[in-house]
């Protein structure tokens, strides 16, 4: 009796685990998330670790005291990390069906992701000016920052559960005896 309520639970546990799968237009399409209401109701995860930096140096020369030439230089170096699986919201629609989204509270502070250009049913990749030097620029909260190349290859994330409900009624006949 122990073994048969064993399977039942891990049959249920295995049928509630959800599967994270590329959000494409695909899925849009099926699930019917075209108003943002409907899709405001989606949790999103990214595939890969988003890493943005900037970074600002100043320096000055002169004299010291004892006659000696002096430079010095300061670099100050401000990174965001959004780690691999983190849960972001939808936020608004960008000007050509762009899914904007946020991964944190504050003015300006979300990410553009979009389909790739020529590839119809693809996945929502990250968004970037990726024309600069080995890197994407990118307005994160109000702030240029500047995407690793890494970074490029981040793409949104849905949790696909598939239910499928079967209610069985099971008796144990124990026969009978003359």
């Amino acid at each position: 009796m122990k073994v048969f309520w064993g399977s039942v639970f891990l049959s249920f546990y295995i049928a509630s685990c959800g599967v994270k799968v590329p959000y494409t237009n695909q899925i849009k399409n099926d699930f019917n998330l075209d108003s943002e209401r409907e899709i405001k109701k989606v949790q999103f995860y990214i595939s890969s670790t988003i890493i943005l930096q900037k970074s600002k140096s100043s320096g000055n020369q002169g004299t010291a005291e004892n006659g000696a030439l002096v430079t010095s230089s300061n670099k100050e170096q401000d990174r965001i990390i959004i780690p691999v699986n983190a849960k972001c919201v939808f936020d608004q629609y960008g000007a050509n069906d762009e899914l904007i989204v946020r991964f944190e509270t504050g003015v300006g502070k979300t990410l553009t992701f979009s389909v790739r250009t020529g590839q119809a049913n693809s996945k929502y990749y990250l968004i970037a000016d990726w024309n600069q030097e080995k890197s994407g620029k990118i307005t994160y909260g109000n702030d240029v920052y500047y995407a690793t190349p890494s970074s490029g290859s981040a793409y949104l994330q849905v949790v696909l559960k598939k239910l499928q409900k079967t209610k069985r009624k099971d008796r144990i006949v124990k026969g009978m005896k003359v």
